[in-house]
């Protein structure tokens, strides 16, 4: 965007004459030449007419070209659909390169207010986030160490074994995922990690197979997002936990418009981050409470916003990208894909910068059985 707005810039001055071209030199105090040449002012030299119009037209023509890859970065090409979720997550850990530089936590960090993200590595911020939403949601290694966990909606699964080694041998972790390929990735490094109380599974969230109270903790981490039913996955989540149970969830949300309306901006860009990752919408963590309220399985619902607590997160690994381009410079299949993928991680930084989204942070307990 920088880039579009120097060139056009550049453009604009050369054309006008701000940057010292004059032109019409008739109309200039500082010049009696003939209309015929044209006059670099601070220079007090004369240039061809023809050198100003090649600055110009190369001006232009940079403009253009940033245009038209603007425009076609600014169309959506991943929008949601039957299966879609699975096959993009398929295809990112083949590829590797999300691997590469999210490591194996594929969420967001955890920065405090005093911490500059180039100089925190990714992971040490992603594991500062997990234990932050494990004091959020109240689990203590002290107290849940026997717990049987499910982790909804995986990844690769960095999370689920860090739970699992966090709480104990004693504790059960079960992670689910639509990606088979996730499944497969986390299982090995499961294995690699030596971490045998987390296992990996294969399973919709919003048609789960597990019986009723089956789990004492239900961890739901930026999974949310890609969800076509949110009733159902919240429904699903509660029926699942057992009562007594701890509920806690991270998930992008967009603002809650019922007090601040969405404009046309907002819509376009919102629309435009439904449909590039994969996201049928997003809804506030105002209507996820209410959706978890409606349930009347819970407890009174506590919601939180960490965007200042998350935001450096995606310009960190921009920047990431550029200091270490091992990651995708030797996969010239995935050179688009790739650019799409920091285009889309900087406006969504932006998303959330100016208050379009938020970091919704929600977490309850179940109801005893009376």
């Amino acid at each position: 965007m920088k880039i579009l707005q120097l060139t056009a810039a550049l453009a604009l001055f050369a054309s006008s004459g701000v940057l010292g071209f004059a032109t019409n030199p008739t109309k200039s105090p500082l010049s009696s030449r003939s209309p015929t040449e044209l006059d670099m002012v601070a220079g007090g030299s004369a240039l061809p007419k023809a050198v100003v119009k090649a600055g110009i037209a190369v001006a232009s023509a940079a403009l253009a070209g940033t245009g038209f890859v603007k425009l076609v970065l600014d169309k959506p090409s991943r929008t949601y659909g039957e299966g879609s979720v699975a096959q993009e997550y398929d295809e990112w850990t083949e590829e590797g390169i999300l691997e590469y530089y999210w490591g194996e936590h594929i969420h967001l960090g955890y920065y405090s207010a005093e911490e500059k993200y180039r100089f925190k590595p990714l992971n040490e911020a992603q594991f500062a986030f997990i234990d932050e939403m494990m004091k959020f949601g109240g689990i203590d290694p002290k107290v849940d160490s026997t717990a049987k966990v499910l982790d909804v909606g995986c990844g690769f699964g960095g999370t689920s074994r860090y739970l699992a080694r966090k709480l104990g041998p004693t504790s059960e972790v079960t992670a689910i995922t639509l990606s088979p390929k996730q499944v497969q990735r986390a299982t090995e490094l499961a294995v690699e990690q030596n971490t045998p109380n987390a296992k990996f599974l294969v399973e919709d969230a919003l048609a789960m197979s597990f019986p009723d109270n089956t789990f004492d903790i239900v961890w739901a981490c930026e999974s949310g997002e890609h969800m076509p039913d949110k009733k159902r996955y919240i429904e699903e989540m509660m029926r699942v936990l057992k009562p007594g149970g701890k509920f806690v969830m991270a998930t992008w949300c967009q603002r809650d418009d019922r007090e601040n309306p969405f404009d046309k901006r907002d819509l376009r860009d919102l629309q435009y981050l439904y449909e590039e990752w994969s996201h049928p919408y997003f809804i506030s963590k105002e209507a996820y409470a209410e959706l978890i309220d409606a349930t009347g399985m819970m407890n009174k619902v506590t919601t939180a916003n960490w965007v200042r607590e998350t935001i450096n997160s995606w310009r960190h690994t921009i920047w990431k990208g550029a200091k270490d381009p091992r990651g995708w410079i030797f996969k010239p299949k995935s050179y688009i894909k790739t650019f799409r993928d920091a285009y889309c991680i900087e406006r969504m930084h932006r998303a959330f910068k100016r208050g379009l989204l938020e970091y919704g942070m929600l977490t309850a307990t179940k109801k005893d059985v009376k």
